[in-house]
């Protein structure tokens, strides 16, 4: 597969691996409804938070959908769109060095984007997809891009979304009416399509002219263009006449499949009884809805001038603090295509928070995770469009809902490489699991505390030694693994990894005990 090169890239493909683990910070003030409601809105780098969340999240998000900057080289907004922020700017400079300064804004856009990608394909569940908005400036960057992170056998489709619906007759050259939506599985073979509801303007095709039991139907062609061996041949009509396919075409279906259609009064000869068949397709026999398109115009999922009225309405603030938002219907369609009932979805790219609103709008306990960089956006904008759309704004009622808004603390690791003392049991064995397995921990039930047995993975046992969480302290093991603390802890068959600050058993009893033991916190640290 040809690959994707830029200035910067030797710099950024193991980047990902090297972002420190920070802890999240609860920010009550902003927060709204309990605090476990499961929707969060992160404020701060979208790198760091994606880091921060991985022991938490990892292979649990159903659906991520992003808006990232589209790098058209316009630096006058609130989003720099050319990918030049001081913020954007520093980060280049410490991780490209030297070379940042002979970076296009192309070479920016891909250092920046590489290891955001990365991680965010690591939050996906195995049936999960990726959704990304994007125009001309970067879509054929994105997609080398996303074939290499994704593998292009897991490529989708590129939806072609309507955003303006009027011609721009000041354009220099074409008007500018479409963005593209990027679509990816994380694993092709397990990602299902859900077909979108049925409309009243499609069920309106189906009629029932020759009051046919089966109730109402709709016709369609029996030829096609597609060659078929058994394809050409001679009908004849209730009237007598004869039919063929056209030059170049073929009939769908074999002669004896043809017979058997017309014996059940599944052809239509229409009412005359003497026009050119036609099959019979009913309503009650179709699915139950339609297959997404590829093309999503605007009339079904809104448009950049309904997405501004939209933010205009909820927070009566001026629209030209995003240049291109979304409208809530637009991520509403990809929600009902790519999510079922309880899904966990993510933006990292948050902005006014038209994804978390579409998921609240979509309801039936789908989640969010919403990250937000720009702090004068994530609190004034993000967080209080979403606090108006659950507690109701003007004659809207609200939503009802709830979510957690959260700020980056501190690292995991202080800089001697010590465990920070602030970081609590639950919070250590959320990344010790993660290490030792690549998946979140599961969750906890009935709100019970962690015990040195974290969870088991693959038939491998992760327990965790820290901070003397032992209850029975008479076995002065502490956070040291001693024959001891061995045999109080839970017992499993299989392998078994264990963490702790020191080992004091022998090589040979490891291996009859199938333990891998990990010294906290040096092996906490080696990627």
């Amino acid at each position: 597969m040809p690959s994707l090169n830029w200035i910067g890239r030797e710099a950024v493909e193991r980047h990902h691996t090297t972002v420190p683990f920070h802890l999240l910070k609860a920010d009550p003030q902003h927060s709204i409804g309990e605090a476990d409601n499961g929707n969060l809105l992160i404020e701060g780098d979208n790198l760091l938070a994606l880091k921060a969340l991985l022991p938490y999240y990892a292979g649990q998000v159903k659906c991520i959908y992003i808006d990232p900057p589209y790098n058209t080289g316009n630096e006058g907004w609130t989003y720099n769109d050319n990918v030049n922020s001081p913020q954007m700017r520093e980060w280049l400079g410490k991780v490209v060095g030297g070379q940042s300064e002979d970076l296009s804004r192309h070479d920016k856009w891909l250092c920046m984007m590489y290891p955001r990608i990365a991680l965010l394909r690591q939050m996906l569940r195995d049936d999960g997809s990726f959704w990304m908005s994007i125009d001309d400036n970067e879509v054929h960057h994105a997609r080398s891009l996303l074939d290499e992170v994704f593998g292009e056998h897991n490529f989708v489709a590129t939806v072609i979304w309507q955003k303006n619906f009027a011609p721009n007759n000041s354009a220099k050259y074409l008007s500018d009416s479409h963005d593209f939506i990027l679509v990816y599985a994380k694993k092709l073979e397990t990602f299902h399509v859900h077909p979108l509801p049925r409309t009243a303007t499609q069920d309106d095709r189906y009629k029932n002219p020759d009051n046919d039991p089966r109730d109402i139907w709709t016709s369609s062609d029996l030829t096609a263009r597609n060659y078929y061996s058994l394809g050409k041949y001679e009908v004849t009509s209730p009237t007598g006449k004869k039919y063929s396919p056209p030059a170049g075409r073929y009939w769908t279906v074999a002669p004896d499949e043809f017979k058997r259609l017309n014996a059940d009064n599944r052809i239509w000869w229409g009412q005359s009884g003497n026009n050119m068949p036609r099959r019979k397709r009913f309503l009650s026999e179709v699915q139950e809805g339609i297959t997404p398109q590829t093309i999503w115009f605007h009339t079904d999922v809104g448009n950049t001038q309904e997405a501004k009225k939209e933010i205009v309405g909820l927070l009566a603030t001026s629209n030209d603090v995003f240049i291109t938002p979304k409208p809530s219907r637009l991520i509403e369609r990809v929600l009902q295509t790519a999510t079922d009932p309880g899904d966990l979805i993510l933006d990292t790219f948050a902005g006014s928070g038209t994804t978390g609103h579409a998921v609240l709008k979509m309801g039936e306990d789908r989640r969010f995770i919403l990250v937000e960089m720009e702090p004068t956006i994530a609190a004034p904008i993000t967080a209080e469009r979403l606090k108006r759309v659950i507690e109701g704004y003007g004659d809207t009622e609200g939503l009802g809902g709830g979510f957690q808004y959260c700020t980056l603390g501190p690292t995991l690791f202080d800089a001697a490489g010590r465990i920070r003392p602030e970081v609590s049991f639950d919070e250590l064995a959320q990344f010790v699991y993660f290490k030792a397995t690549g998946t979140a921990l599961p969750k906890r039930k009935n709100g019970t505390r962690r015990a040195p047995l974290l969870g088991i993975h693959n038939d491998t046992a992760v327990y965790l030694l820290y901070n003397g969480i032992l209850k029975d302290k008479s076995t002065n093991g502490g956070n040291a693994l001693t024959r001891q603390v061995l045999a109080s802890l839970l017992p499993h068959t299989g392998s078994k990894i264990i963490y702790g600050t020191r080992c004091l058993l022998g090589d040979e009893r490891l291996r009859r005990e199938a333990i891998t033991f990990k010294h906290i916190p040096t092996d906490l640290q080696v990627d």
